[in-house]
């Protein structure tokens, strides 16, 4: 996946479980633990959480994305 891709599945609020699957490169039983780990801490801080998506923001924490690097690889590519 690119850098484009990737900030583009990042730019949205909330993240589903196909976009799980392709942030982190896995499957579905995979990307089910992740959501279910992200959602259960969350839980465990008394956010509610709808069932069918996590907030991108956790997502980006808990794979530990580099936004800044992706957008200057971004940018030295393009200019």
């Amino acid at each position: 996946m690119t850098a484009n891709e990737t900030l583009k599945i990042v730019s949205q609020q909330w993240c589903n479980l196909s976009d799980l699957m392709k942030l982190a490169n896995v499957g579905r039983n995979t990307a089910l633990s992740i959501k279910k780990s992200i959602k259960d801490s969350l839980l465990d801080q008394g956010y509610y959480v709808p069932n069918n998506a996590v907030p991108m923001k956790e997502v980006v924490k808990y794979l530990n994305i580099d936004i800044n690097y992706l957008e200057s690889r971004i940018n030295k590519i393009g200019g």
